[in-house]
């Protein structure tokens, strides 16, 4: 018996190490590669539509592939899918390392996305497949501060190896951390596959990709007609998706998770509105940190730091405090404080001064930390063991679709008050009353959230 618990106790240490791993490895890479793109554009001669291609492919790649290949994990397991998924991750980020060209930088960008699909949608799933309901929170709080850790870390670790070694030393620094996930990986025996023996639909998640990939593309080039033409067909392809799900016996996606599931349903919608009215928060800053109060990157980065340390930290408490007192109340408490902090931020003039800005960060930071930890723990806590890959693949697509907007609404509000110009003096009241209505959309759709938080119910 005493052998037995041992076991469980190192396979739970063994797959929080992973997974954690991994949950920092992709938001590192996505934050540290931003850094650096003005010198791969300088390198290769690349316009900026190529240069926002070598951050977007990767985006998309990971997006179209999540909840396939989390259904895939539930059927031939889990493990397998994640060990494939950083096996491909870092070979991708070595062959990235000796491009030659950006289109061919792009490409390997591609791969490591759904390199990193096969991550996210596994990593917590297996997280939850060892974790008792008493320990979830926990756990998946220690996770998340992880994906924070990696965005607070990448900008500053992008810009001092592009600097000192070149941007390619960012990829190549990923390769050794993945292959000490390979070596401890294969010390771990277990496989979950709740759905095995089940048939995947090969034609459900070919409509699911395409169609997701039109309306994230779409959404990349409005406010052209053409990005609208391209979202119709989307919508079209994913209500041709829903139509079929809804008649087969073993759905890639189960729409009976949505219809007959509230947690679940609402939880997922929740965690969309929470990345769509967030996620360009970080990006507006830049801009309005470097252009109206002339910061330098650096400073702006050390400014804007102060928020993913705060989610960082206080992560794991407000996830373990999840397992104690319902996720829905504690993930709310979280939806209310970053509209609180939205909203302050439309009140952003040239003379808000640097305090009030950090004060303001580490309201939504401590937003983010009350909401992602608990938001998960819900989603993956209503769902049966064999829907756990879907739902982890799920709730990362809805992070990925609700980040893509939010740079959607931000881009399109940028054409609509300034058009296709560079940002001058000439242009800088238009640039602040842009930023005006966008935190005032944002805190609009956040305000929203909180009552779909509200309106999932309690986990069974």
């Amino acid at each position: 018996m005493k052998e037995r618990l041992k076991t469980q106790t190192t396979d739970k240490n063994t797959v929080l190490f992973i997974a954690t791993f991994a949950s920092f490895l992709t938001p590192f890479m996505g934050s540290a590669i931003n850094i650096a793109l003005p010198v791969i554009g300088k390198e290769f001669n690349a316009n900026a539509v190529l240069l926002s291609w070598v951050a977007s492919s990767y985006l998309l790649a990971a997006a179209m592939f999540l909840v396939p290949f989390g259904r895939m994990a539930d059927i031939i397991g889990r493990k397998r899918i994640f060990f494939i998924g950083i096996v491909i991750f870092s070979i991708a980020s070595l062959l990235s390392a000796f491009s030659q060209s950006v289109i061919i930088l792009i490409v390997f960008r591609i791969f490591q996305g759904i390199g990193s699909a096969m991550l996210f949608g596994t990593g917590i799933a297996i997280i939850i497949s060892v974790f008792p309901l008493a320990e979830r929170g926990k756990a998946l709080g220690i996770n998340i501060a992880a994906v924070y850790i990696g965005l607070s870390a990448g900008p500053f670790a992008g810009g001092f190896l592009t600097q000192h070694l070149g941007w390619r030393s960012i990829f190549l620094v990923i390769v050794p951390v993945g292959l000490i996930i390979i070596l401890v990986l294969t010390k771990l025996k277990e496989e979950w596959a709740e759905a095995k023996g089940e048939h995947f639909d090969w034609k459900g998640a070919i409509i699911y990709g395409i169609s997701l990939a039109l309306i994230m593309y779409g959404f990349s080039v409005l406010p052209e007609f053409f990005g609208c033409i391209l979202i119709f067909l989307g919508i079209i392809g994913i209500t041709a998706f829903i139509k079929l799900e809804i008649t087969l016996r073993n759905p890639v996606l189960d729409m009976r998770l949505f219809k007959n599931n509230r947690v679940f349903a609402f939880s997922n919608l929740a965690a969309m509105i929470n990345y769509s009215a967030t996620f360009a928060v970080a990006f507006l800053l830049s801009l309005y940190l470097q252009y109206i109060k002339g910061f330098s990157p650096q400073k702006a980065g050390v400014i804007l730091i102060a928020q993913p340390i705060v989610m960082a930290v206080f992560s794991p408490i407000y996830g373990r405090l999840s397992d104690k007192i319902e996720p829905r109340i504690v993930a709310s408490v979280g939806m209310t404080l970053t509209t609180l902090g939205l909203f302050f931020f439309i009140f952003l003039t040239d003379k808000t001064g640097t305090q009030a800005i950090i004060a303001n960060l580490i309201l939504l930071g401590l937003g983010f930390s009350f909401f992602s930890s608990p938001n998960t723990n819900a989603v993956m806590s209503s769902v049966e063991k064999k829907f756990y890959g879907v739902a982890s693949g799920t709730i990362g697509t809805m992070r990925l679709v609700g980040q893509m907007l939010s740079m959607g609404i931000a881009m399109l509000i940028f054409s609509l008050f300034i058009g296709r110009q560079e940002i001058s003096a000439e242009n800088f009241p238009q640039f602040l009353k842009s930023i005006k209505v966008a935190f005032i959309i944002f805190s609009i759709i956040c305000f929203g959230g909180i009552f779909a938080s509200l309106s999932r119910g309690k986990i069974r």
